[in-house]
C-alpha cells in the first residue's frame, strides 16, 4: 500500500477527445511490417491505407520481397505512434496477412558525439527512400553478452574503438549505400533495426560481407532474419 499520496497519485494520460496521444519527443517510431496478400486483398484499400498513414504525417516505404517470408515490406516512419498502429489494422482489413514485424525508434549512437547538427537532425528524422537506390535490406542485431564475448563488459573506450573500425569500413560504401540504424532495446527482440538502400544486391551482400570482419561484428554481433527485396508501388507487388 501507498503511504504517499503524493507520489502514488496516477498521472492522467493526454488525450485527444477520447483517444490517448502517443507521440515520439525525440525522433520518429519505425514500424516494419513484413505482410502476404489474402485472396480477399484489395489493392484500393491497401493504398488507401498508406494515404491515411501519409496524411497523418508518416513516410511510408513499399518493397517487393524476394523469397518465402513475405511478398510486401511497409515501412512506416512517423512521431505519431498511434498512426502507425493504425495503418497496421487498416492493411489487415484490406487483405493483408502480417507474417513478420519490427518495432524500433531513430536515434543519435553514443559513440558518435559532437556530430554537425545536419547529421544529427538526418538521423533522427531521416528523409526515404533515397534516390537513385532502388535495393531494400532489412535486419535486426543485438550484441552478445556471453562470458568471452560481453559487449556490455567491456570498457567504453574499447566499444568505441571497434564502432569506429566499423564506421570506417562501411565508408567504403559512400554513395552506394545508405543505412539507417534504429534502436529497439526493450521494444523487440533484438536491440538494433537495420534497413540499407543499395544501388542493387550485389553492394547489400558486398558490405554485409565486409562488415562482419570488423571486430564489433565478428566477436561481438548476433544477427536476425534477413528480408531482402526492392523498392516498388503497391500495384506492381499485390
Amino acid at each position: 500500500m501507498c503511504t504517499r499520496p503524493s507520489a502514488c497519485r496516477r498521472v492522467p494520460t493526454p488525450t485527444v477527445g477520447s483517444l490517448p496521444v502517443m507521440r515520439m519527443e525525440t525522433g520518429v517510431c519505425v514500424l516494419h511490417l513484413f505482410c502476404t496478400p489474402t485472396k480477399s486483398v484489395e489493392r484500393s484499400a491497401v493504398w488507401a491505407a498508406i494515404e491515411a498513414a501519409q496524411a497523418a504525417d508518416c513516410q511510408v516505404i513499399t518493397a517487393a520481397i524476394l523469397g518465402h517470408k513475405g511478398d510486401l515490406a511497409v515501412m512506416a516512419l512517423g512521431r505519431d505512434v498511434a498512426a502507425l498502429r493504425h495503418l497496421q489494422t487498416d492493411l489487415q482489413r484490406a487483405g493483408l496477412k502480417i507474417a513478420d514485424s519490427y518495432v524500433s525508434i531513430t536515434e543519435v549512437s553514443e559513440y558518435a558525439p559532437g556530430l554537425p547538427e545536419q547529421m544529427l537532425q538526418d538521423r533522427l528524422y531521416p528523409q526515404l527512400p533515397p534516390e537513385g537506390k532502388p535495393a531494400f535490406c532489412f535486419y535486426p542485431m543485438s550484441k552478445r553478452r556471453e562470458a568471452h564475448a560481453n559487449w556490455y563488459a567491456t570498457p567504453f573506450d574499447e566499444r568505441k574503438e571497434m564502432m569506429h573500425e566499423h564506421g570506417t569500413s562501411g565508408r567504403n560504401f559512400a554513395g552506394k549505400i545508405v543505412q539507417l540504424v534504429t534502436g529497439s532495446t526493450g521494444l523487440d527482440d533484438f536491440e538494433w533495426g537495420v534497413t540499407l538502400f543499395g544501388v542493387n544486391l550485389e553492394v547489400i551482400k558486398d558490405v554485409v560481407y565486409t562488415l562482419r570482419f570488423d571486430k564489433g561484428s565478428a566477436v561481438y554481433g548476433e544477427f536476425g532474419s534477413f528480408y531482402v527485396g526492392y523498392l516498388a508501388h503497391v500495384d506492381e507487388i499485390i
